[in-house]
């Protein structure tokens, strides 16, 4: 039986991120945050339509809600994985028009589609007419050699009249040549600015905010701007901070979530993993996070990451990392 999933609301979200945001990861990021809006990683429509779609696709149901982000530039291949996604369950799908890797350039995905409104325009409408679930694109403000406001008005433009109605703007431009994706997430300046005379100027439009933004305080104050704010890699090496978006952000009057309780609720799922003949590091690498400025967290991380791989009874090495935490 399928699980109603919740709401959907961008108010809070995690990035979709490279090998980090896989199943695991974002099932224990859903023990810290029910409302928080989970992202898959990129999977490209060639992945999906020539490979093995079902392993891209699987999600556990505690995962919602959960989008899935698409990269590609063929509005039919698009339209195609778009409906995959619909039929998996999934409550978004994700247009990825802000990734710099020089890998995903060479088969027009991501950031330099910004130099192609209207194929973007085009792939969202393909995308439209293929699902009842909301369509949505996470994009740059802009790309070198088309980085002034004039050409970021133009892209938004476009693909909102092509039915787009969501924008997740992470505010730094990408520099396709030269720089690395790594380089990419920090070198190029942080606009804020940019990103809030966007939605000044597109008040009908949900814009979401995303890049360098680390603390709860940053998004409260992001909030008084933009409709939501996404974070990425804080999200993800510091999870804790997951804990209190419910209560915060959502209004929720649920105790806020201990770290112990957090790894005690992962635990059945980590054993049903073991079980399948999964081994854990595929989950506790995601896991590491909960183990910061606190007495005994360097302990914490060696024993799920190093000490995880010689041992024989892998649940007995995470019962007793979860010592560590008690109380805190």
């Amino acid at each position: 039986m399928s699980l109603q999933p919740v709401t959907l609301s961008r108010r809070f979200s995690v990035a979709p991120m490279m090998d980090w945001t896989d199943r695991h990861c974002r099932f224990f990021l859903r023990v810290l945050s029910k409302n928080a809006l989970l992202y898959t990683e990129m999977v490209t429509t060639g992945a999906l339509l020539n490979g093995d779609h079902e392993r891209f696709l699987r999600h556990n149901e505690a995962e919602h809600p959960l989008a899935l982000q698409l990269g590609g530039s063929v509005p039919l291949d698009l339209a195609a994985c778009a409906r995959m996604a619909e039929e998996h369950g999934y409550d978004e799908v994700n247009l990825n028009v802000g990734c710099p890797s020089d890998r995903v350039q060479n088969n027009m995905i991501g950031a330099c589609l910004m130099g192609h409104p209207q194929l973007v325009a085009d792939c969202v409408k393909a995308m439209r007419d293929a699902v009842s679930i909301p369509v949505t694109v996470k994009h740059r403000i802009g790309i070198n050699g088309r980085d002034s406001y004039a050409e970021l008005c133009d892209f938004v433009g476009t693909v909102r009249d092509a039915g787009c109605t969501s924008f997740t703007v992470h505010a730094r431009i990408a520099i396709l040549e030269g720089l690395s994706p790594k380089e990419n997430r920090d070198i190029p300046p942080l606009r804020y600015d940019v990103a809030a005379q966007l939605k000044a100027d597109f008040p009908e439009l949900e814009i979401v905010l995303n890049g360098g933004i680390k603390t709860m305080e940053a998004c409260h104050e992001h909030l008084q701007t933009f409709d939501g704010v996404m974070l990425g890699r804080e999200a993800y090496h510091n999870p804790y901070l997951l804990a209190e978006v419910d209560q915060q952000l959502f209004g929720s009057t649920a105790p806020v979530i201990s770290r112990a309780e957090a790894l005690a609720q992962l635990r059945p799922y980590i054993a049903e993993h073991l079980l399948a003949g999964g081994a854990m590091h595929h989950i506790t690498r995601h896991v590491l996070g909960l183990g910061t400025g606190f007495p005994g967290a360097r302990k914490f991380r060696q024993l799920l990451s190093v000490d995880i791989h010689k041992a024989k009874d892998p649940l007995a090495l995470l019962d007793q990392a979860a010592e560590l935490l008690e109380g805190r």
